[in-house]
């Protein structure tokens, strides 16, 4: 059973007081989805009640790297002043594998004059749930992640494997819903589900999906910003558990080129404020108009919003026909071969499958990304494409295919800026160029075997 979580700084510290924490993990999630900040000891952390680091910090890519000059400059000043981060007590957390007792905090990131950064992902996500607020509804999400374990491999250039389990041998087979190919890690979940009971993170349902060491948990339903913040941790949680075991996780979209990739399908509902009734259904238990306008937002805006869902070079390998991906913006219920799914539910419970987000999406900016294209759908009342009732996979490309095109999309689209903030699509479409350029360096074995003699 979950304690309750510290709404001000006193409750904050009343709750490290109980746990006798002595060091503070401060953190900041940046595009990527990576933890950034500084350890502070407890009194340290008690006296500042926050801490400052240049407002870059929350705006570089995954190489590290930033833009040399351009629009980038227009929202970050090029002197490198520093931003101002106030932790956020609802979102304290135990660190279950440090020796010391430890605690980690997420902080929000503002500026002098007291606003939140604007291109800090957890500020886009609470702008975009401010809106929804405004229209007295409150947006439910359920987001269920998938990872592989693998093999250690110190080597970059090496294709990756998959690890032995308890029976010393790998998988190289199927094993979708395999309870004995999940026992086979039993050790590495054991921990796992302890250190996020520790955490108190909302985890559901543990299942092997397709691929060869391929997971995937199920989060409960709840506010978006919570969730996003579960998700962050559990990444971290995941990555560490493993590393005791020997072996990696990974949240890449793609990590092996014969096996399914790996999504974070996001589920939505949204709930009228004042009934507490889901919007997506009728009183008589029939899909409101509100669900087929969510619906129709989703199809108009996701190709513009691609790069936001699958936001580097190697998503767009997921995205492929009869793999386990959505190649379109079809919408079906029950369907699992189409981008949108309606997943069978009571009228109460009637929701929205997002099945285009990566893995490696960071969960603030998809979360308020799928949230924005359906408050579009809504709000301007866009009607979706008829039903589709069958294979999506026989049907045509209706996503970008690869991360130019997607950026292109994302820097011409105007009501996607609108909703989640122009200097947020400014930094990010600047951050992607950098990393396509710094991708683009790289000169792959594909091209050495069949162009070197060939061409």
């Amino acid at each position: 059973m979950q304690s309750k979580l510290p709404g001000s700084f006193s409750d904050l510290e009343q709750w490290l007081n109980e746990r006798r924490v002595t060091e503070i993990e401060c953190l900041v999630p940046d595009l990527t989805g990576v933890a950034r900040g500084k350890i502070l000891p407890r009194e340290k952390f008690t006296e500042d009640r926050g801490m400052r680091l240049p407002e870059g910090i929350v705006a570089i890519g995954v190489t590290g790297e930033f833009p040399a000059s351009g629009p980038y400059y227009d929202v970050i000043t090029p002197t490198d002043r520093d931003m101002h981060l106030q932790p956020d007590p609802a979102t304290v957390r135990i660190v279950p594998w440090a020796t010391d007792p430890t605690a980690q905090v997420i902080h929000d990131c503002y500026d002098r004059e007291g606003k939140l950064i604007p291109y800090a992902p957890r500020s886009v996500l609470k702008r975009v749930c401010q809106l929804y607020d405004d229209q007295g509804w409150s947006p439910v999400v359920a987001p269920e992640l998938e990872f592989y374990l693998i093999e250690r491999s110190v080597d970059p250039n090496m294709p990756l494997k998959p690890p032995k389990g308890r029976s010393g041998r790998a998988e190289t087979s199927r094993q979708a819903y395999s309870i004995d190919a999940v026992n086979e890690f039993d050790p590495l979940f054991e921990d796992i589900y302890d250190y996020c009971e520790k955490m108190e993170l909302n985890v559901d349902t543990l299942i092997h999906e397709v691929g060869a060491g391929q997971m995937e948990i199920n989060f409960f339903h709840d506010h978006p910003l919570g969730l996003a913040d579960e998700v962050f941790f559990f990444k971290r949680t995941i990555r560490e558990a493993a590393l005791r075991h020997e072996m990696y996780a990974t949240f890449m979209a793609k990590p092996m080129a014969n096996e399914p990739g790996s999504a974070m399908h996001i589920h939505q509902s949204v709930v009228d404020k004042v009934t507490g009734q889901n919007i997506f259904s009728n009183p008589d238990g029939s899909p409101s108009q509100a669900f087929y306008w969510f619906i129709g937002g989703l199809q108009r805006y996701i190709p513009a919003a691609m790069a936001l869902f699958a936001p580097y070079v190697n998503s767009y390998r997921r995205l492929v026909r009869s793999n386990a991906a959505p190649i379109n913006i079809q919408w079906g219920t029950d369907n699992r071969t189409v981008g949108i799914r309606s997943p069978v539910a009571t009228p109460a419970a009637r929701r929205i499958e997002n099945r285009v987000v990566g893995s490696d999406a960071n969960p603030y900016v998809a979360m308020a990304a799928t949230l924005a294209c359906g408050y579009l759908g809504v709000t301007k009342q866009i009607e979706p494409t008829p039903e589709c009732r069958g294979d999506a996979y026989l049907g045509d490309y209706q996503l970008p295919r690869s991360l130019g095109e997607a950026v292109n999309l994302l820097r011409d689209e105007t009501d996607l800026a609108e909703v989640l903030g122009q200097d947020f699509i400014t930094i990010y479409t600047e951050i992607k160029e950098v990393e396509h350029a710094e991708f683009m360096k790289v000169i792959s074995p594909w091209e050495r075997e069949h162009l070197l003699l060939h061409v």
